[in-house]
């Protein structure tokens, strides 16, 4: 599982603000006009062809809490930090086509935002989440899918409307105070935020307004991060 769509429409929607006008003109080129909003669900879209598999790895990173990203064992496989590395090389390589560019691009808006979920950056023993057992409401469901979707959706905003406000909720000072560090730094922060997540809960636990009033302010700054982070990530690629 993955931020639900209206979850990656919402970091594309408030990265599309932010970017510099070079930026944006290459990203219109290659997207065809289409927003960031549109292009952030295609990650998961082309999920449906196996051809694809070899990319599904590169949605998440799993290490131990007690780890940094530098100095855990990597996956054969990738994560999403080596997938997101890996787009940016692609995008900065003048050899590259532009087809390529197109694919690549797709794929780096979409996995900046899954770097921001916080079962996305967790432990691999429980799958990120998906097999610890909990209900949300009346509804049976499991950590890893509360915080994709159930949290987000529960809260009834249109990727565009929760994108508005939480864009313009944040002064220029602390968007650049957001966009500080380095991918390193960014899945670190995510993966110390896992931590507070399975912490936050017992397994079996039925979850209601409660849950959602003291959680959804993490929620909502995650969706922050990932969109002034994205703006920042394309305006130095197209630098």
């Amino acid at each position: 599982m993955i931020w639900s769509k209206t979850g990656h429409r919402v970091t594309g929607h408030i990265a599309e603000k932010h970017l510099t006008r070079k930026a944006r003109k290459a990203v219109d080129d290659l997207l065809d006009g289409h927003s960031l909003a549109f292009a952030s669900t295609f990650a998961d879209e082309i999920k449906a062809d196996r051809s694809f598999s070899m990319f599904s790895p590169w949605h998440y990173v799993n290490y131990p809490l007690n780890l940094r990203y530098e100095d855990s064992e990597k996956s054969k496989f990738g994560d999403v930090v080596m997938g997101i590395e890996n787009c940016k090389r692609i995008l900065t390589d003048k050899t590259s086509s532009k087809e390529n560019k197109v694919f690549y691009l797709k794929m780096l808006i979409h996995l900046i935002g899954d770097m921001h979920q916080p079962m996305h950056a967790s432990r691999g023993d429980d799958r990120g989440g998906n097999d610890i057992q909990i209900q949300w409401f009346d509804e049976g469901t499991n950590l890893h899918r509360l915080w994709d979707s159930n949290l987000i959706n529960s809260y009834g905003m249109t990727y565009y409307e929760l994108g508005d406000e939480l864009e313009g909720s944040v002064a220029k000072k602390e968007i650049r105070i957001l966009q500080a560090g380095t991918i390193y730094d960014w899945v670190d922060e995510t993966h110390q935020l896992a931590a507070e997540v399975y912490d936050s809960i017992r397994v079996g636990e039925k979850l209601r307004f409660k849950y959602a009033y003291k959680y959804n302010d993490m929620l909502f700054k995650q969706l922050q991060k990932g969109g002034f982070r994205l703006a920042k990530v394309l305006n130095e690629i197209f630098s």
